[in-house]
């Protein structure tokens, strides 16, 4: 765990990884973080760790050194982390980031460092729990690169609804959903139109939820909130280790 003397826990989030990115003069490999992901993790009262791909065997010692994981939003999780053929729809696979975010869930898991999926990052802790997932909704994501809005409800009793106690507005961009719910799982919030919107997993050692919406989009600092209080109790005073 992380050695921190701020009062803020350490939250480690799992970046992209893309091949060419242009920014001033450069044009680059670079592994990427939307800053909304840091400016929730800081607003909520954290500390933020970039997480690139790296050696799926690494994992273990990175959650280590952590108070609190996030695994962020980004491309489609490969159907074969799930046992499924690719569909026509699919986005282009991401081997490494499948790979290296899955260790991250399975590390959490083990270690019971809270663990926070948004969008993809749910979709993964379903595959991590031996889920599958919709290929494609008909319907979402209507507009290329832009988010929309809908309203998610909580389920009664559940962790999320601890969280977010009434239905709420969210920021959502995601033509894929979970569909098999893995092992122990529950899911705790839904769309209106029956689409799980939250997972969590009530037999983890610690902490673990999942989102398919975007709180980084947002204003609502509930989620990452109960995260780093989450994160500030499993570190010990300090959000120390």
């Amino acid at each position: 765990m992380s050695t921190t003397t701020t009062g803020r826990p350490l939250i480690g989030v799992s970046t992209y990884l893309e091949s060419t990115v242009r920014w001033g003069v450069w044009e680059l490999p670079a592994a990427l973080l939307p800053a909304g992901y840091p400016g929730l993790v800081q607003a909520a009262g954290g500390l933020t760790a970039m997480l690139p791909p790296d050696d799926p065997s690494y994992a273990d010692a990175v959650v280590a050194r952590l108070d609190g994981v996030v695994i962020a939003g980004g491309p489609d999780v490969d159907p074969s982390c799930y046992g499924s053929e690719r569909e026509e729809r699919t986005g282009p696979p991401a081997p490494e980031r499948d790979a290296w975010e899955l260790a991250l869930i399975g590390a959490a898991l083990t270690s019971g460092t809270p663990l926070l999926g948004i969008c993809r990052g749910m979709q993964l802790l379903n595959v991590a729990r031996g889920g599958t997932l919709v290929q494609h909704m008909e319907g979402h994501a209507q507009t290329v690169g832009v988010f929309g809005t809908h309203e998610v409800k909580p389920v009664p009793g559940s962790l999320y609804e601890s969280i977010v106690p009434a239905a709420a507005e969210v920021p959502a961009y995601h033509h894929q959903a979970v569909d098999r719910v893995g092992r122990g799982l529950v899911v705790s919030a839904y769309a209106a139109d029956g689409t799980p919107e939250a997972l969590e997993l009530p037999t983890a050692a610690g902490w673990a939820l999942g989102v398919q919406w975007h709180p980084e989009m947002g204003d609502d600092l509930r989620v990452m909130s109960a995260l780093v209080r989450a994160a500030r109790a499993f570190g010990g005073p300090g959000g120390t280790g």
